[in-house]
Parts: structure tokens; sequence; C-alpha cells
């Protein structure tokens, strides 16, 4: 006797019950390209049905630069290294349009070194995001490891989008991503738009809110005016010989005045340590939540806060060309004498809509106990420490090329 088919299998043979899943790639001209596949996923043997159809974007960059440094030591290093603007990088992310103004996103991305081809963090697979939420008319929800606000007003910071060696404020350290994170980001309502998140520990014994990280962020953009700020605080382990909070605070403003725009900003924060011992500036509560979303208390450098001042200009000669300088000032207000000051000129040109070529000429002196090095997002794999950054002055040069994809 001929066995019929199961209805699961009737449901795997029938390509009705396959729903396309819709990529979008976009050309180098810049126009949107549609492609559509089908798609099933498995479990239990059966075909899941897709209900809807996601449009799926695939994005990425490689930004690879020709990097020296050299130090009042005497002391140099030069390298190829990733990301002097934007860190390489593998994405995909989705949207499916629920109606009614609702929809559901989400974002995997996965950090590179284009200049070994290894990941950027070997210990996760979407190391700078992952995340899933919904965005609907009273704002957007989102739960995963996500990108903290000040990471995300990178572009109103300065010129060079905070990146490269010259960025006082990329020297410094920034809070850049946390796991466990649950965010909400409002509407623009009369320019203004509102951010907030909560990272959570996730530590045995303490109560949700006990600790974890805690970011707000509110911004005005209104014709060629933006203005904001952005904040974030975390406090130490119950136990902790330190009971200060790590606190980061940043205000910022620019105007486009047509040709180009005027950037300033102020940060004032202790999540570093800087001193003259041999060892190189470094964060209290880590910038990228490795481990995790939590510090120990046990380091006396919380109790030292810094104000970092820096403004910056550019200017487009052409719509292909466009120039730019920056300076900044980290003040150390412990009177320790661990602050340092430097800026750069740069250049970017547009080869297309996809792909520019760049180049920056940095400097940057420490005070005399201090121990800042080029470093953050532009840093170099290999890289002065020690005695050749404590005390001593620095100057750099980067060229490099970025394409998006």
């Amino acid at each position: 006797m001929r066995r019929r088919p199961s209805p699961c299998h009737r449901k795997q043979l029938s390509h009705r019950a396959l729903r396309p899943v819709q990529f979008i790639i976009k050309k180098p001209n810049g126009d949107v390209m549609k492609k559509k596949f089908v798609a099933a996923c498995s479990l239990a043997g059966c075909s899941v049905l897709a209900q809807a159809e996601p449009n799926l974007t695939l994005y990425g960059d490689l930004d690879q630069y020709l990097g020296y440094i050299h130090s009042s030591s005497g002391k140099s290093v030069t390298g190829l290294n990733d990301g002097a603007i934007l860190r390489s990088r593998l994405g995909l992310r989705g949207v499916e349009e629920l109606g009614g103004g609702y929809q559901t996103r989400f974002t995997l991305e996965q950090g590179l070194n284009a200049n070994t081809g290894g990941a950027a963090d070997s210990s996760r697979l979407f190391d700078r995001q992952a995340w899933v939420g919904m965005n609907t008319p009273a704002g957007e929800f989102r739960v995963g490891r996500q990108n903290s606000i000040v990471f995300f007003i990178g572009g109103a910071i300065d010129y060079t989008e905070r990146t490269t060696y010259g960025s006082v404020i990329n020297t410094f350290g920034v809070p850049s991503r946390y796991d466990n994170d649950i965010s909400y980001k409002s509407p623009r309502v009369a320019g203004f738009q509102f951010d907030a998140h909560y990272a959570l520990t996730e530590t045995a014994g303490e109560s949700v809110g006990a600790r974890g990280v805690y970011q707000l962020g509110l911004d005005y953009s209104k014709g060629p005016y933006r203005a904001g700020y952005a904040g974030l605080w975390a406090k130490p382990a119950a136990n902790a010989q330190f009971s200060e909070k790590v606190v980061y605070h940043n205000l910022y403003a620019n105007y486009d005045y047509g040709k180009g725009k005027l950037y300033f900003a102020y940060v004032r924060s202790n999540n570093v340590t800087s001193n003259a011992s041999g060892n190189t500036a470094a964060a209290i509560l880590n910038n990228v939540s490795i481990p995790g979303n939590a510090f120990t208390g046990a380091n006396a450098d919380v109790q030292r806060m810094y104000n970092i001042f820096q403004v910056s200009a550019d200017y487009r000669l052409s719509p292909q060309w466009r120039i730019g300088a920056l300076y900044g000032v980290m003040q150390d207000t412990s009177q320790r004498d661990s602050g340092a000051q430097g800026g750069n000129l740069g250049t970017y040109y547009d080869l297309s809509k996809r792909t520019t070529l760049y180049g920056f000429a940095s400097y940057m002196k420490n005070d005399a106990n201090a121990g800042f090095r080029f470093s953050g997002s532009a840093g170099p794999t290999a890289n002065l420490a020690g005695a050749d950054i404590n005390g001593k002055s620095l100057a750099g040069l980067q060229a490099g090329i970025l394409h998006r994809f």
C-alpha cells in the first residue's frame, strides 16, 4: 500500500508554504535593488511558514590605513591598521512591517580586522550589535547588545566623527556598547528626541536596578543647528573599596554654515586611569562590556575627574573634497598633572558615494604624569607604551581608504 504524505510532509513539498524573504542591496549609485529568495526554517521536521515578507539588508564597510606614530622618546611604530574612520564590519539588519505604524526590527553586526581577516573580538560572533526591537508611533524599544547613546552621537562631536588619532575625546575613551541593554528612543518632536538605556549586570543576589549601566540622552536638531546631551553612569560592587560612581557626561553643539560645520564638545568623566608608572590609560568601566556591565570599585582613579574641551571645524572645497581641523584639552581636576592636549589636520576625498580616501596629521602632548596615547577606535594593533608615552609628546600620520557596502 502506498503511504500518503503526512500533513507536515505536504507542507514541505508545497511551494505555496514557502514565503519569500526580500533582501535589499544598495547599488554603487545609491539605488536600491531588491531580491527575493525562498526560505524556510525547520522545526521538528516541519517547515515554519513565514507570515510576512521582511526586508533584510546586508551592509558593512572596510577601512584600512597606514599609520605612523613617533614619540619624543625617540621610538616610533608603523603599521597597517583597521578603522581610522569606521571600524571594518559586516552586518545584517531586518525590518518587518506589521501595519498601523508598527515594525519589528533587528540588527546583527560583527566587527572585523580587515588587515588580518580576523574578528575584532574573537569571543563573540556579533561583538558590535545584536538586538531586536519594536518601532511604534510612540517610539522605538530595543533589547540586546546595543551601541551607547554617547557612541551614537559621534557625528555631532567633531569633524572626524570622534575617531582618528587626533580626536582628544576619542583618545580619552568612549563608552561604546553594552550587553543586556534595554532601550527606548522617542519620536523627534519640535526638534527634540529623548533616549534612555538600562543595561543589567545579571549578578546573582542583586535586585534589578541595584547596579548596571544607566544612560540618558536628549538631542535637538533643527535647520543648521544641533545640540544635546548624552550621559552614562554606573555603580561599583556593594563591597567596593571606592564607592564613587563611574560617570560620563557629554555636551555638544554644532552649526552648519553651508560650506562646512563648526563643532563644540565638552566631556566630564572619571572613567579612565592615567599615570606615569609605566601603564597606559585604561577604562575603569569597560567601554565595550568586557567582561560585563560592572566594575569592582578597587581603582582609586575613579576619584579623579577630567574635564575635556574640544573644538573643530571643516570646510568643503568641492562636492568631493573636505578639509578639517580640531584642538582639544584634557584637564585633570585633581591637580595631579595627568592631563593632555592635542589636535589634528585632516582631509577627505570621495571617489564615489561609497569610497573615500583620507589623511590626517595629529599631535598630542601628555602632562608630566599622564600616559595617554593615540588609541580608541582608530588605535593601532602595535602601539607605543610605558616610558615611550608617559609624559611624552606624540606625533601621528594616517593615510587610508574606506569603502562602504
